[in-house]
Protein backbone atom coordinates (compact mmCIF):
# COMPACT_ATOMS: atom_id res chain seq x y z
CA UNK A 1 0.00 0.00 0.00
CA UNK A 2 1.81 3.90 -0.98
CA UNK A 3 0.48 6.38 1.24
CA UNK A 4 -0.69 9.62 -1.20
CA UNK A 5 0.90 12.22 0.66
CA UNK A 6 -1.27 15.06 0.04
CA UNK A 7 1.07 17.73 2.41
CA UNK A 8 4.14 16.92 0.74
CA UNK A 9 2.73 17.25 -2.92
CA UNK A 10 0.60 20.49 -1.97
CA UNK A 11 4.41 21.87 -0.72
CA UNK A 12 6.14 21.36 -4.01
CA UNK A 13 3.13 23.05 -5.90
CA UNK A 14 3.48 25.97 -3.74
CA UNK A 15 7.28 25.93 -4.22
CA UNK A 16 6.84 25.37 -8.25
CA UNK A 17 4.92 28.65 -7.82
CA UNK A 18 7.38 30.47 -6.06
CA UNK A 19 9.90 29.84 -8.33
CA UNK A 20 7.34 31.27 -11.31
CA UNK A 21 6.49 34.37 -9.33
CA UNK A 22 10.03 34.98 -8.02
CA UNK A 23 10.91 35.11 -11.94
CA UNK A 24 8.12 37.45 -12.38
CA UNK A 25 10.09 39.65 -9.36
CA UNK A 26 13.02 39.47 -10.92
CA UNK A 27 11.33 40.74 -14.47
CA UNK A 28 9.80 43.40 -12.73
CA UNK A 29 6.26 42.17 -13.61
CA UNK A 30 2.84 43.29 -11.47
CA UNK A 31 2.68 40.43 -9.14
CA UNK A 32 -0.44 38.21 -9.21
CA UNK A 33 -3.38 39.31 -6.31
CA UNK A 34 -5.99 37.51 -4.42
CA UNK A 35 -9.01 39.25 -2.07
CA UNK A 36 -10.81 37.22 0.15
CA UNK A 37 -14.18 38.19 1.38
CA UNK A 38 -15.64 37.40 5.01
CA UNK A 39 -19.05 38.37 6.39
CA UNK A 40 -19.45 37.76 9.55
CA UNK A 41 -17.67 36.02 12.97
CA UNK A 42 -17.61 31.99 11.81
CA UNK A 43 -14.37 30.77 13.61
CA UNK A 44 -13.70 27.77 11.16
CA UNK A 45 -14.11 30.44 8.01
CA UNK A 46 -11.77 32.73 9.96
CA UNK A 47 -9.04 30.27 10.42
CA UNK A 48 -9.15 29.24 6.27
CA UNK A 49 -8.98 32.99 5.29
CA UNK A 50 -5.97 32.94 7.52
CA UNK A 51 -4.53 29.73 6.10
CA UNK A 52 -5.16 31.23 2.54
CA UNK A 53 -3.41 34.57 3.32
CA UNK A 54 -0.45 33.14 4.80
CA UNK A 55 -0.14 30.42 2.11
CA UNK A 56 -0.11 33.77 -0.31
CA UNK A 57 2.38 35.77 1.66
CA UNK A 58 4.69 32.85 1.44
CA UNK A 59 4.96 32.70 -2.37
CA UNK A 60 4.71 35.86 -3.12
CA UNK A 61 0.98 36.30 -4.11
CA UNK A 62 -0.06 39.78 -2.89
CA UNK A 63 -3.32 39.12 -0.96
CA UNK A 64 -6.16 41.07 1.18
CA UNK A 65 -8.77 40.04 3.36
CA UNK A 66 -11.70 42.41 3.30
CA UNK A 67 -13.35 41.33 6.64
CA UNK A 68 -17.37 42.87 6.81
CA UNK A 69 -19.82 42.40 9.68
CA UNK A 70 -22.24 40.09 9.89
CA UNK A 71 -25.38 42.44 9.20
CA UNK A 72 -23.54 43.76 5.85
CA UNK A 73 -26.23 43.70 2.63
CA UNK A 74 -26.14 41.65 -0.15
CA UNK A 75 -26.28 45.31 -2.39
CA UNK A 76 -23.00 46.29 -0.15
CA UNK A 77 -21.49 42.77 -0.93
CA UNK A 78 -22.54 43.20 -4.33
CA UNK A 79 -20.99 46.57 -4.43
CA UNK A 80 -17.44 45.52 -3.32
CA UNK A 81 -17.04 42.70 -5.24
CA UNK A 82 -18.54 44.84 -8.22
CA UNK A 83 -14.90 46.68 -7.34
CA UNK A 84 -12.88 44.05 -7.02
CA UNK A 85 -14.11 43.09 -10.42
CA UNK A 86 -12.71 46.36 -11.98
CA UNK A 87 -9.37 46.58 -9.59
CA UNK A 88 -6.44 45.59 -12.08
CA UNK A 89 -4.09 44.44 -8.73
CA UNK A 90 -6.50 42.21 -7.96
CA UNK A 91 -6.51 38.52 -10.17
CA UNK A 92 -8.50 36.73 -7.61
CA UNK A 93 -12.05 36.91 -5.81
CA UNK A 94 -12.84 34.49 -3.10
CA UNK A 95 -15.98 35.18 -1.09
CA UNK A 96 -15.97 32.63 1.84
CA UNK A 97 -18.51 30.31 2.36
CA UNK A 98 -21.12 29.83 3.85
CA UNK A 99 -22.55 33.14 4.40
CA UNK A 100 -24.89 34.91 6.60
CA UNK A 101 -28.72 33.19 5.67
CA UNK A 102 -29.94 37.03 4.49
CA UNK A 103 -27.23 36.73 1.61
CA UNK A 104 -28.04 34.77 -1.24
CA UNK A 105 -25.32 32.61 -2.41
CA UNK A 106 -26.06 31.90 -5.77
CA UNK A 107 -26.41 35.42 -6.40
CA UNK A 108 -23.03 36.43 -5.07
CA UNK A 109 -21.08 34.11 -6.85
CA UNK A 110 -22.60 34.75 -10.66
CA UNK A 111 -21.97 38.33 -9.82
CA UNK A 112 -18.12 37.77 -9.60
CA UNK A 113 -16.43 37.96 -12.72
CA UNK A 114 -15.30 34.30 -14.15
CA UNK A 115 -12.04 35.69 -15.37
CA UNK A 116 -11.28 35.95 -11.48
CA UNK A 117 -13.25 33.08 -9.95
CA UNK A 118 -10.71 31.34 -8.43
CA UNK A 119 -13.07 28.93 -6.48
CA UNK A 120 -14.51 27.29 -9.74
CA UNK A 121 -17.83 28.19 -8.24
CA UNK A 122 -19.24 30.32 -11.05
CA UNK A 123 -21.63 28.94 -13.68
CA UNK A 124 -19.44 29.47 -16.32
CA UNK A 125 -17.02 28.18 -14.56
CA UNK A 126 -18.60 25.00 -13.90
CA UNK A 127 -20.07 24.90 -17.80
CA UNK A 128 -16.26 24.97 -19.18
CA UNK A 129 -15.52 22.29 -16.57
CA UNK A 130 -18.19 19.91 -17.66
CA UNK A 131 -17.69 20.66 -21.93
CA UNK A 132 -14.15 20.33 -21.11
CA UNK A 133 -12.94 23.90 -22.10
CA UNK A 134 -9.95 25.03 -19.98
CA UNK A 135 -11.17 26.82 -17.17
CA UNK A 136 -10.47 27.49 -13.04
CA UNK A 137 -11.28 24.53 -11.36
CA UNK A 138 -13.23 24.02 -7.96
CA UNK A 139 -9.73 23.52 -6.14
CA UNK A 140 -10.68 20.69 -4.36
CA UNK A 141 -11.44 18.27 -7.15
CA UNK A 142 -8.35 19.93 -9.05
CA UNK A 143 -6.43 18.73 -6.23
CA UNK A 144 -7.74 14.83 -6.57
CA UNK A 145 -6.80 15.36 -10.30
CA UNK A 146 -3.53 16.73 -9.67
CA UNK A 147 -3.00 14.08 -7.06
CA UNK A 148 -3.78 11.47 -9.07
CA UNK A 149 -1.57 12.77 -11.61
CA UNK A 150 1.72 13.21 -9.54
CA UNK A 151 1.26 9.55 -8.10
CA UNK A 152 0.98 8.24 -11.61
CA UNK A 153 -1.57 6.17 -10.74
CA UNK A 154 -3.79 4.73 -14.04
CA UNK A 155 -7.14 6.29 -14.59
CA UNK A 156 -7.69 5.44 -17.98
CA UNK A 157 -10.79 2.91 -18.54
CA UNK A 158 -10.75 2.45 -14.53
CA UNK A 159 -13.75 2.54 -12.65
CA UNK A 160 -14.29 5.65 -10.49
CA UNK A 161 -16.83 5.39 -7.46
CA UNK A 162 -17.46 9.04 -6.26
CA UNK A 163 -19.47 8.93 -2.89
CA UNK A 164 -21.69 11.91 -2.45
CA UNK A 165 -23.27 14.89 -4.87
CA UNK A 166 -22.25 18.08 -3.80
CA UNK A 167 -21.44 20.96 -5.67
CA UNK A 168 -18.01 21.38 -4.15
CA UNK A 169 -16.59 17.74 -4.28
CA UNK A 170 -18.90 15.15 -5.71
CA UNK A 171 -20.79 16.58 -8.67
CA UNK A 172 -17.33 18.38 -10.25
CA UNK A 173 -14.76 15.54 -9.54
CA UNK A 174 -17.39 12.94 -11.42
CA UNK A 175 -17.39 15.54 -14.36
CA UNK A 176 -13.73 16.21 -14.26
CA UNK A 177 -13.04 12.19 -14.03
CA UNK A 178 -15.38 11.76 -16.97
CA UNK A 179 -12.86 13.98 -19.22
CA UNK A 180 -10.55 12.51 -21.69
CA UNK A 181 -7.52 14.20 -20.14
CA UNK A 182 -4.39 12.89 -18.48
CA UNK A 183 -5.44 12.04 -15.19
CA UNK A 184 -9.06 11.19 -16.11
CA UNK A 185 -10.54 9.50 -18.76
CA UNK A 186 -12.21 6.91 -16.56
CA UNK A 187 -15.27 4.99 -16.14
CA UNK A 188 -17.50 7.17 -13.31
CA UNK A 189 -20.28 6.23 -11.54
CA UNK A 190 -22.02 8.64 -8.40
CA UNK A 191 -23.60 7.37 -6.06
CA UNK A 192 -25.33 8.57 -2.73
CA UNK A 193 -28.01 8.53 0.20
CA UNK A 194 -30.58 7.49 -2.03
CA UNK A 195 -28.97 3.98 -2.62
CA UNK A 196 -30.03 1.28 -1.29
CA UNK A 197 -26.70 -0.80 -0.39
CA UNK A 198 -24.16 1.60 -1.34
CA UNK A 199 -21.33 -1.43 -1.20
CA UNK A 200 -23.16 -2.62 -4.39
CA UNK A 201 -21.02 0.19 -6.02
CA UNK A 202 -18.15 0.52 -3.82
CA UNK A 203 -17.32 -3.10 -4.20
CA UNK A 204 -16.52 -2.47 -7.97
CA UNK A 205 -14.19 0.55 -7.70
CA UNK A 206 -11.08 0.72 -9.22
CA UNK A 207 -10.68 4.31 -7.54
CA UNK A 208 -13.18 5.41 -4.92
CA UNK A 209 -13.32 8.72 -4.12
CA UNK A 210 -15.71 9.44 -0.65
CA UNK A 211 -17.25 12.90 0.16
CA UNK A 212 -20.21 12.34 1.79
CA UNK A 213 -19.24 13.57 5.63
CA UNK A 214 -19.84 10.52 7.25
CA UNK A 215 -16.86 9.52 9.70
CA UNK A 216 -15.15 5.70 8.97
CA UNK A 217 -18.05 5.28 6.64
CA UNK A 218 -16.46 3.40 4.15
CA UNK A 219 -15.28 -0.17 6.01
CA UNK A 220 -12.96 -2.74 4.52
CA UNK A 221 -15.87 -4.99 3.42
CA UNK A 222 -16.96 -2.31 1.00
CA UNK A 223 -13.69 -2.60 -1.39
CA UNK A 224 -12.06 -4.67 -3.48
CA UNK A 225 -8.10 -5.46 -2.79
CA UNK A 226 -5.98 -3.02 -5.01
CA UNK A 227 -8.68 -0.16 -4.75
CA UNK A 228 -7.08 3.48 -5.05
CA UNK A 229 -8.75 5.59 -2.19
CA UNK A 230 -9.30 9.41 -2.21
CA UNK A 231 -10.75 9.89 1.51
CA UNK A 232 -12.50 13.87 0.77
CA UNK A 233 -13.91 13.95 4.27
CA UNK A 234 -13.19 15.27 7.16
CA UNK A 235 -14.36 14.70 10.29
CA UNK A 236 -13.82 15.16 14.06
CA UNK A 237 -15.06 12.39 16.62
CA UNK A 238 -14.68 12.23 20.75
CA UNK A 239 -11.53 10.78 21.64
CA UNK A 240 -10.95 11.34 25.22
CA UNK A 241 -7.42 10.23 25.03
CA UNK A 242 -6.20 13.30 23.29
CA UNK A 243 -6.06 16.55 25.40
CA UNK A 244 -8.30 18.33 22.80
CA UNK A 245 -10.69 15.80 23.17
CA UNK A 246 -11.27 14.97 19.20
CA UNK A 247 -9.76 13.62 16.46
CA UNK A 248 -9.88 14.17 12.82
CA UNK A 249 -10.82 11.67 10.67
CA UNK A 250 -11.80 10.91 7.29
CA UNK A 251 -15.13 9.49 5.39
CA UNK A 252 -12.98 5.89 5.20
CA UNK A 253 -12.11 3.96 8.11
CA UNK A 254 -8.74 3.79 7.68
CA UNK A 255 -7.32 0.81 9.69
CA UNK A 256 -9.62 -1.46 7.87
CA UNK A 257 -9.64 0.16 4.09
CA UNK A 258 -6.00 0.80 3.79
CA UNK A 259 -5.26 -3.48 4.25
CA UNK A 260 -6.56 -4.04 0.78
CA UNK A 261 -6.21 -0.56 -0.78
CA UNK A 262 -3.14 -0.07 -3.50
CA UNK A 263 -3.30 3.51 -2.29
CA UNK A 264 -5.01 5.97 -0.28
CA UNK A 265 -4.92 9.64 1.26
CA UNK A 266 -4.36 10.06 5.02
CA UNK A 267 -6.87 12.00 7.06
CA UNK A 268 -5.47 14.60 7.82
CA UNK A 269 -2.93 15.14 5.49
CA UNK A 270 -4.14 13.96 1.97
CA UNK A 271 -6.67 16.03 0.10
CA UNK A 272 -7.06 18.43 2.58
CA UNK A 273 -4.06 20.40 2.06
CA UNK A 274 -4.21 20.27 -1.80
CA UNK A 275 -7.34 22.29 -1.69
CA UNK A 276 -4.98 25.27 -0.42
CA UNK A 277 -2.38 25.04 -2.75
CA UNK A 278 -4.63 24.23 -5.93
CA UNK A 279 -6.50 27.71 -4.77
CA UNK A 280 -2.75 29.17 -5.28
CA UNK A 281 -2.56 27.40 -8.87
CA UNK A 282 -5.81 29.06 -9.67
CA UNK A 283 -5.06 32.04 -8.65
CA UNK A 284 -1.39 31.97 -10.88
CA UNK A 285 -3.47 30.85 -13.90
CA UNK A 286 -6.56 33.60 -13.58
CA UNK A 287 -3.48 36.34 -13.68
CA UNK A 288 -1.61 34.99 -16.19
CA UNK A 289 -4.71 34.91 -18.57
CA UNK A 290 -5.86 38.66 -17.29
CA UNK A 291 -2.06 39.85 -17.69
CA UNK A 292 -1.92 37.71 -21.20
CA UNK A 293 1.04 36.23 -20.13
CA UNK A 294 1.87 32.74 -21.76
Amino acid sequence: MTLIDGKKTALEIREELKKEIDSLKIAGRKLPGLVTILVGDDPASGMYVRSKNKACAEIGIFSKIEKLDENTSQADLLKLIESYNKNENIHGILVQLPLPKHIDEDRIIQNINPLKDVDGFHPISVGNMVIGNKTLYPCTPYGIIELLRRYKIDTKGKHAVVVGRSNIVGKPIANMMLQKKDGANSIVTVCHSAAGDLSVYTKTADILIAAIGRANFIKGDMVKNGVVVIDVGINRVEDPSVSKGYKVVGDVDFDEVSKKASYITPVPGGVGPMTIAMLLKNNFEAYKRIEKID
